[in-house]
């Protein structure tokens, strides 16, 4: 054998040996970095779900209090040919409400409003005393208040049907209507 050829030999086989080397370092590395973008795919999918979950719950508690509110109504017959709606709204909550006001139908009629003193629903009637407040500024936690509409003739009872506005303590306005559907508005103009 030539030294010359032991020499490109040994050469060779260290290059390829380092080539080897090499490629495994590579395909290492590559495998690693596959690893890292799995890892990181996975902590973004979960950092977005813990982002939803905080929204919801954020939205829940921003929601919360104006869900407590209920509104419930009925017609009722004047004796006359007449007829009036009552419209009970109960503040379920544990904060006040603010700014009570409801519209019957597409104007704000004139209304009587009633206050209770507590929530009880089987002896409401004996619990009320009157008042003529509209809209009604201010209803504590865990009371309730009833309004009367002006007498309108029963042909209309479709188009005055009642609907609900207020504040609730953290000063976002709502709506609600006789379907329970409650909403985020605007505030009114002037208030």
């Amino acid at each position: 054998m030539d030294s010359g050829d032991l020499a490109t030999w040994v050469g060779s086989s260290f290059a390829a040996i380092a080539a080897g080397a090499t490629l495994w370092t590579l395909k290492s590395q590559r495998d690693q970095i596959g690893e890292q973008r799995r890892f990181i795919g996975e902590q973004s999918r979960t950092l977005a779900l813990e982002r939803a979950e905080l929204r919801a719950v954020a939205e829940d508690r921003r929601v919360s209090q104006a869900r407590q509110v209920s509104m419930q109504q009925h017609r009722s017959s004047d004796g006359a040919g007449g007829e009036y709606w009552l419209v009970q709204v109960i503040n379920g909550s544990d904060a006040p409400i603010h700014d009570l006001n409801v519209r019957f139908g597409d104007t704000y009629l004139p209304t009587e409003t009633r206050e209770v003193t507590e929530i009880a629903t089987n002896v409401l009637q004996s619990m009320i005393r009157d008042t003529w407040v509209h809209p009604l500024a201010l209803l504590g936690a865990g009371r309730a208040v009833r309004f009367q509409s002006q007498a309108f003739r029963p042909q209309v009872a479709h188009n005055s049907r009642p609907s609900l506005k207020f504040r609730d303590d953290n000063g976002l306005h709502w709506a609600l209507d006789v379907l329970g559907k409650l909403l985020e508005v605007p505030p009114d103009p002037g208030t």
